[in-house]
């Protein structure tokens, strides 16, 4: 079979083969006909990008023993029926037994083509859904958790693994709904540490409980202390200590933490005994710390020992090319725990996601994605509050989208993408240079290097 066909036709019928093969042909579909089964000259391969279009009397093996053999291969394979008028009942048996639909003779061409196209983009979404599975499952892969192709974010990903094996405290900077909390996450996850990752939102905490939940307490220490307590610090020894919205951290707490972080050994309340604490901090912030202490409203030592390690989240809107690809991410995810169908992404889709600022970042694209999957829109109020993108922009991102998913549909072949959108090849190549659009974006290799063309 040709590797660029997207349609399997098989007819012993001389004229309706010609007359399908030219139907679907007028309506830009790459095409590869037989006379019958045993003509294909190789075994159909799986996961590929196309769908089979049979009739049900051959010559050799007829159309019910192949769909047989090909759902054996591949239950996903979308197999189109071609029946004569006495073969409806069979072929409605076909359909309990895994075809996709089926087109009784004589038949229009327009029929067959809408059959054609709506079992091919569900071929597409289904392998877009085992991509995406095969995507998400290894828990240590920094690719189906820190998702994106743009440079910022290969940049961010080679960042993590540099930074994650090594001792130093950790400072995230980075918008609401940028992801602070994954990183650090991920940066415990590689880091080699044994204990556990313990996160405090130190907005959400009052001050009067601050010091016992962050060190601990002994049994009647204060009223109400009716049992030793295991402090935050202690619980993670080994481990990792996540202390989101750092900004928010009352004063005089900022200076027992900079004690704590200088000298590693902490004192429960009630207690006079020091004891010993090996952990890691990760703190986050969506504030800009020095601009705070020189307004006096956090300590300035705090925020030069937590400004070691220092990693910048870039907000959404200025790596819109991953929009479309958090987006058909967020949505295979909610599709699956939703238990919902994974709903088509189309053109239209790509353009208005591209369109919006996204001021809630990572987590308003998830949101977003939740209600698609619903069936619920996003409300006018919400998108008009953001206010307008410019065109020059939203054109850009969605003319670098489409190039990256061409290349990654002609596994990378800029000759064959070249073909496919319409452009001469040197054009193609002169966008590639201006997106700035990475080998690693289209190539199927998880190790591909991020080199520019």
């Amino acid at each position: 079979m040709n590797d660029i066909a997207e349609v399997v036709l098989i007819e012993d019928e001389d004229d309706v083969r010609l007359g399908c093969r030219q139907a679907l042909e007028l309506e830009g579909l790459r095409v590869v006909a037989y006379d019958r089964v045993e003509s294909i000259p190789r075994a159909l391969p799986r996961a590929g990008r196309f769908v089979v279009v049979s009739d049900i009397h051959l010559p050799g093996m007829d159309g019910m023993a192949f769909l047989r053999k090909l759902i054996e291969c591949d239950a996903d394979l979308p197999v189109i029926l071609i029946t004569g008028h006495g073969d409806v009942q069979t072929a409605v048996r076909a359909m309990r037994d895994g075809a996709y639909d089926f087109i009784q003779k004589p038949f229009q061409s327009h029929e067959l083509v809408a059959v054609v196209k709506r079992a091919l983009e569900k071929r597409t979404l289904a392998l877009e859904v085992c991509r995406l599975r095969h995507q998400l499952a290894p828990r240590g892969d920094l690719e189906s958790r820190i998702i994106g192709r743009s440079p910022a974010i290969c940049e961010l990903r080679e960042l993590v693994q540099d930074l994650a094996p090594l001792p130093s405290d950790v400072l995230i900077h980075g918008e609401t709904g940028t992801g602070k909390e994954l990183i650090a996450r991920c940066l415990h996850d590689l880091s080699g540490r044994n204990g556990p990752f313990v996160a405090l939102n130190c907005g959400g905490l009052p001050e009067t409980l601050f010091d016992s939940e962050i060190f601990g307490h002994e049994a009647g220490s204060f009223s109400g202390a009716t049992k030793q307590r295991i402090g935050k610090i202690e619980y993670a020894q080994g481990g990792t200590l996540f202390l989101d919205e750092i900004e928010s951290m009352p004063m005089a707490m900022q200076v027992k933490l900079l004690r704590v972080l200088q000298e590693r050994v902490i004192e429960r309340l009630g207690s006079n005994h020091s004891i010993p604490v090996d952990f890691r901090v990760i703190a986050a912030t969506k504030a800009d710390l020095l601009a705070l202490a020189e307004e006096g409203k956090f300590r300035a030592d705090l925020h030069f020992r937590l400004n070691i390690a220092v990693i910048e989240l870039p907000p959404l809107r200025t790596r819109r090319e991953d929009i479309p690809l958090l987006f058909e991410t967020f949505v295979c995810q909610m599709a699956l725990r939703l238990d919902r169908p994974m709903p088509s992404i189309r053109d239209a889709t790509v353009s208005e996601l591209l369109a919006h600022k996204w001021p809630g970042n990572v987590r308003e694209v998830r949101n977003h994605a939740e209600r698609y999957v619903l069936g619920l829109k996003r409300r006018a109020d919400a998108d008009s509050a953001t206010g307008p993108v410019p065109l020059a922009d939203s054109v850009s991102a969605f003319e670098r989208v489409l190039i990256v998913e061409e290349l990654r549909r002609q596994g990378g072949s800029l000759t064959r993408a070249a073909d496919a959108m319409q452009v001469p090849k040197t054009t193609l190549f002169a966008k590639i240079r201006k997106h700035d659009i990475c080998n690693h974006e289209f190539e199927t290799p998880a190790d591909a290097s991020c080199t520019t063309k």
